[in-house]
């Protein structure tokens, strides 16, 4: 298992803490930056789609929020850059 999927994993725990998951998808973007000044610090490029009843009444910024505190912890020695998708599961298959 390599550190970025270590991380992935303990991403996704701390994830599954702060929401209500109903589908979690995290993949690792750190290749396509590779010789990116912000990689060489070590943090990995990550892409987050997440689906949680709990965005229901948040704004975009607000759940990017939400996920952004959810994984402070790892910012910004394990997480350069993330992308984020979050939706509520109406958003999802609408």
């Amino acid at each position: 298992m390599s550190i970025n999927q270590r991380r992935m994993s303990l991403f996704e725990e701390d994830l599954r803490k702060a929401f209500s998951v109903t589908y979690l998808e995290i993949e690792d973007e750190s290749h396509l930056h590779a010789g990116h000044a912000g990689a060489a610090s070590g943090g990995g490029h990550f892409k987050l789609t997440i689906i949680s009843p709990d965005f229901k009444e948040l704004s975009p910024v607000a759940r990017h929020r939400a996920v952004y505190a959810a994984l402070n912890r790892h910012m910004p020695q394990e997480i350069h850059a993330l992308t984020i998708l979050a939706k509520t599961p109406d958003d999802a298959f609408n």
